[in-house]
């Protein structure tokens, strides 16, 4: 009987020992992961897709390639998660902007004076996701392209929201439906962002934000 709680004990024990080998194995993966794309994703985003080689990510990362291809399929797979690891950063601080508490156009002053510093946000990032890449993949990198636009909806939408709940809130009027109004205004805030990144004359966003809070507070403001 001894020998027989003995064994179960010792099989329990050799279980519990391969879970947690298992788990830690698990979590220094995902550990290695998340560290590859933090690292390599301002990279990606400042020199494209096609500009960064796999000496630029194993130099930053101290991996090999071997052990960058383990985490990732290939470089597509790596840049794409790159990329999204910069656009889910940009959505969590605009959402983050865009729900503040207060009004319609509290919410939308809060955006605007976001874009006045965007440069300070983006520069950790290696400079705008939405811009660097989504030029940059136009003509290399369909997924890429792709997944860019698909971020520019998003925010668009976003925007939106906030102004269709301003207007049923009677705290807006809009010449147009909220969502065609979001798409002209994310347009001269990204032309501010592709105006800046090119001149590095931060006049592009001060100038562009101070004209489209005076333009808000007279055209759509009740």
């Amino acid at each position: 009987m001894g020998v027989f709680l003995l064994n179960i004990y010792t099989i329990q024990y050799i279980i519990f020992l391969s879970s947690y080998k298992i788990d830690t194995m698990s979590t220094k993966a995902e550990k290695t992961t998340a560290y590859i794309i933090e690292t390599v994703a301002p990279i990606f985003n400042k020199h494209g897709y096609i500009g960064t080689s796999m000496s630029d990510l194993t130099e930053a990362t101290g991996l090999t390639k071997g052990a960058l291809y383990g985490n990732f399929e290939n470089k597509e797979t790596l840049a794409l998660s790159a990329f999204e690891y910069n656009s889910r950063a940009l959505l969590k601080s605009l959402d983050e902007k865009l729900n503040i508490e207060g009004t319609a156009l509290d919410k939308i002053a809060s955006l605007t004076k976001f874009y006045k510093n965007y440069d300070i946000f983006t520069n950790h990032l290696g400079g705008c996701p939405v811009l660097n890449v989504g030029m940059d993949a136009q003509n290399n990198n369909s997924l890429l392209a792709a997944a860019a636009k698909e971020t520019i909806k998003e925010i668009e939408g976003m925007i939106a929201l906030v102004l269709e709940n301003g207007v049923n809130n009677n705290e807006l009027k809009l010449p147009v439906p909220p969502l065609q109004f979001s798409k002209q205004l994310y347009t001269m805030l990204q032309g501010a962002v592709a105006m800046f990144t090119i001149t590095k004359d931060r006049k592009y966003l001060i100038n562009t934000v101070a004209y489209l809070d005076v333009l808000i507070t007279k055209e759509i403001k009740k």
